[in-house]
């Protein structure tokens, strides 16, 4: 008598998408929650604020967030283009803003200010960026097969060639560069080269990027007196290395099973609820739950990788090739910096760290190829 006899858009959405993935999404920024209470509150102590200061502050940020997720994987792929190029056009803005009327958080004028809220557009670009280069190389193949990146007319002045993509994303690098935020440039570039890579870039180009990257190193060293210190510290010991020793010092404090209440080291390591959070984790819980946090971490990206390679849409496989990019390289990133492997970089752990812009994008990034699987899959 009460059998369902046809199924509802909601029903259809929750059997079609990739639950495993979502539901490792919800995992960690759960994970992320509970850090930014256990965390948050020795940071917040040192501004003379309640313990539970930071989890009130970023709970709006949790709730669109997960608003974000749920909602953006309900789209249609037509509709997450849609998304995608209002993203970069609101990214483009606010970069914009930073240049015209920058707000300086810690001495980086990366930040743009709104309405009170602190945004960093360079974090909420980043979905708009991987899926409209995904949708200009799936159009570039379709036009030019195997000869994207070498055919003349790829390069002749027209809506799709490569030097309309140059005159969207190129001053989109500049002015990351130009905050100064030298690790998310390389981000976004790292990024970029892997997409075009998957899509069939030549090895020679690719040495020639990697030469290009060197030559990066090169200027930002010799320009920019922040990378110029946080290298030479890396490199020689000495000069401001205070942040990464704590951070590890806080890792070797947890030892295997956490120092739990005698978790004090945390106290003085003072990005310890965002850059930093992974140190103030294994010291609170210890080095065996960390790795697993690690694992889960590491999981996360295998299932994007599978996503990716079964994907029937070129289109998806390189939005989500991308995604997987991403994610892996930013991961990678905050832990060598939290364990004293690589200079110091300002980069959040996707999910994980404290901070409002970072997990916005994420989750609108995650939500984006939520939807775009489940169409490649099911339409």
């Amino acid at each position: 008598m009460f059998k369902r006899t046809e199924e509802s858009a909601l029903t259809s959405w929750f059997f079609e998408i990739d639950r495993k993935l979502l539901y490792f999404v919800l995992l960690m920024i759960g994970i992320g929650m509970f850090f930014a209470v256990s965390a948050g509150s020795v940071a917040a102590e040192r501004i003379n604020k309640p313990w539970f200061f930071f989890i009130v502050k970023g709970l709006p940020f949790y709730i669109a967030g997960l608003l974000v997720l749920v909602g953006t994987s309900m789209f249609s792929k037509k509709l997450v283009l849609k998304v995608a190029a209002l993203d970069v056009i609101i990214g483009l803005a606010l970069l914009a803003g930073t240049v015209i009327s920058p707000h300086v958080v810690k001495g980086s004028a990366r930040w743009f200010s709104l309405g009170g809220i602190n945004i960093l557009p360079a974090d909420i670009m980043k979905p708009g960026f991987i899926f409209l280069t995904a949708w200009f190389l799936a159009k570039m193949r379709e036009r030019f097969g195997d000869k994207l990146f070498s055919a003349r007319d790829a390069w002749k002045l027209h809506w799709t060639s490569w030097w309309t993509y140059f005159a969207i994303f190129l001053p989109t690098l500049i002015i990351i560069l130009r905050h100064p935020d030298f690790g998310t440039s390389l981000l976004y570039l790292g990024v970029l080269v892997i997409m075009l890579f998957i899509a069939g870039l030549p090895w020679y180009i690719l040495v020639w990027l990697g030469g290009m990257a060197v030559g990066m190193f090169i200027f930002a060293y010799n320009t920019m007196a922040h990378v110029h210190n946080r290298i030479d510290a890396f490199l020689t010991g000495t000069g401001d290395n205070y942040q990464v020793t704590q951070s590890v010092q806080s890792i070797q404090h947890g030892g295997f099973f956490g120092a739990g209440d005698d978790a004090f080291i945390k106290q003085s390591l003072p990005d310890a609820h965002t850059d930093f959070i992974y140190a103030a984790i294994a010291e609170d819980i210890g080095a065996i739950f960390a790795c697993g946090l690690l694992c889960l971490l590491i999981y996360m990206l295998k299932l994007l990788i599978t996503d990716a390679l079964n994907a029937r849409d070129k289109f998806v496989f390189y939005a989500v090739g991308g995604t997987a990019a991403l994610f892996g390289i930013q991961t990678c990133i905050n832990l060598s910096t939290t364990l004293h492997i690589i200079a110091p970089k300002g980069m959040t752990l996707p999910f994980i760290s404290y901070g409002g812009s970072s997990l916005v994008g994420f989750c609108l990034l995650f939500g984006m190829v939520l939807a775009v699987v489940r169409e490649d899959k099911w339409k």
